[in-house]
């Protein structure tokens, strides 16, 4: 289990889903285990690359470990040419390359998931769902975003998905903050 300090920046470099970079985004299904050492290669050759990590808090013996786990287990995101996709490819880290055919939309979604994790709210992995309503949040760090609202016992939570992956995310949200798409 590696320290805090060791774990690879979650985004590299800080701005990379802004528009100035050149390339396209790639979505790499990783070894298992082999996430967090993919990405340090990756900021190592200074690729772009985006792995959403979450905290996981665990007890033990009376103690407490926290450790930082890659929120969709087996997936790394990286921007580039064919030459960074071969490059990262020669790591042996990863199982397969998934073409990224909806750019935009991609992009799009994993801001949503960065947002979250930098806002402090507690996000964990959570099943993909296509039914459900979809809302749009109109106040606090994540204003602008749409997803999927999920009622479990006394919590609302907006799930934030990654359509490529079949995966998505959940946040703890207000319903105050909320409103229903039509």
């Amino acid at each position: 289990m590696l320290k805090s300090s060791e774990n690879p920046p979650i985004l590299h470099p800080e701005d990379a889903f802004e528009d100035k970079l050149a390339g396209r985004w790639w979505v790499a299904h990783t070894k298992s285990r082999n996430e967090k050492a993919l990405a340090w290669s990756l900021y190592h050759w200074q690729t772009p690359y985006f792995l959403p990590l979450s905290e996981k808090v665990t007890r033990r013996k009376q103690r407490t470990y926290k450790s930082l786990l890659p929120l969709f287990t087996g997936y790394l995101f990286f921007f580039g040419e064919l030459e960074q996709r071969h490059q990262a490819l020669t790591t042996n880290r990863i199982a397969n390359v998934i073409e990224v055919v909806d750019q935009s939309n991609l992009v799009r979604e994993l801001t949503s998931i960065y947002r979250a994790l930098k806002s402090g709210l507690p996000i964990d992995p959570h099943p993909y769902l296509k039914a459900g309503n979809r809302c749009r949040v109109i106040a606090g760090p994540l204003m602008g975003y749409e997803g999927i609202v999920e009622q479990k016992k006394n919590l609302t939570r907006i799930l934030l998905q990654v359509d490529i992956l079949g995966q998505s995310a959940a946040v703890e949200i207000d319903t105050d903050m909320l409103e229903p798409i039509d």
